[in-house]
């Protein structure tokens, strides 16, 4: 069910981890990269709890990194002079929320647990362990990636929605 998503999740995931890179050398690129499709797929998942919100955001669009790269004061991040129409699939409340859900193991731990009630979740078993429970080796891929200081303008951009999804509308309520 979350195929509807793949294409924000992917997006939003590599928008995080080019604003935040790795520390350095292959392995900690990939578990950076894990962790930063952990959040996002769980913040994703609260955002867009029903495959209907899904497939609506995926006919509309999330509206693209403008906002965020503007608000790092970054240029778009491109690459080698690649092809940046990726970047309109990134989603800004959902890399907040996904910032937010790094910097806070806690606020990490809520949200799994959030997504008990979500459709996209009921549809086969996750392990989100690399968000909920970094070992020493996902600390050190991601030191940019999980300081909170680092993550404070992009997370504190919807961190109240994010608050009051999880306390106060119980997901896939609407």
């Amino acid at each position: 069910m979350s195929g509807d998503l793949s294409s924000i999740i992917a997006a939003t995931a590599q928008w995080l981890v080019r604003a935040y890179p790795a520390a350095g050398g292959t392995m900690n690129s990939a578990l950076a990269e894990a962790q930063a499709r952990q959040a996002v797929t769980v913040a994703a998942w609260l955002r867009y709890p029903t495959v209907t919100e899904s497939a609506l955001v995926a006919m509309a669009g999330p509206g693209g990194s403008a906002r965020l790269e503007w608000l790092l004061g970054t240029e778009p991040l491109e690459v080698d002079g690649a092809d940046l129409a990726w970047r309109t699939w990134v989603d800004e409340v959902v890399a907040s929320w996904a910032a937010a859900l790094l910097a806070s193991p806690a606020l990490a731990h809520a949200a799994v647990a959030a997504l008990a009630a979500c459709e996209h979740a009921a549809a086969s078993p996750v392990d989100f362990r690399r968000l909920t429970a970094p070992d020493e080796y996902d600390w050190k891929a991601a030191p940019l990636l999980r300081h909170p200081d680092l993550l404070a303008p992009v997370a504190d951009l919807h961190h109240a929605q994010l608050l009051e999804r999880l306390h106060n509308d119980p997901v896939g309520a609407g």
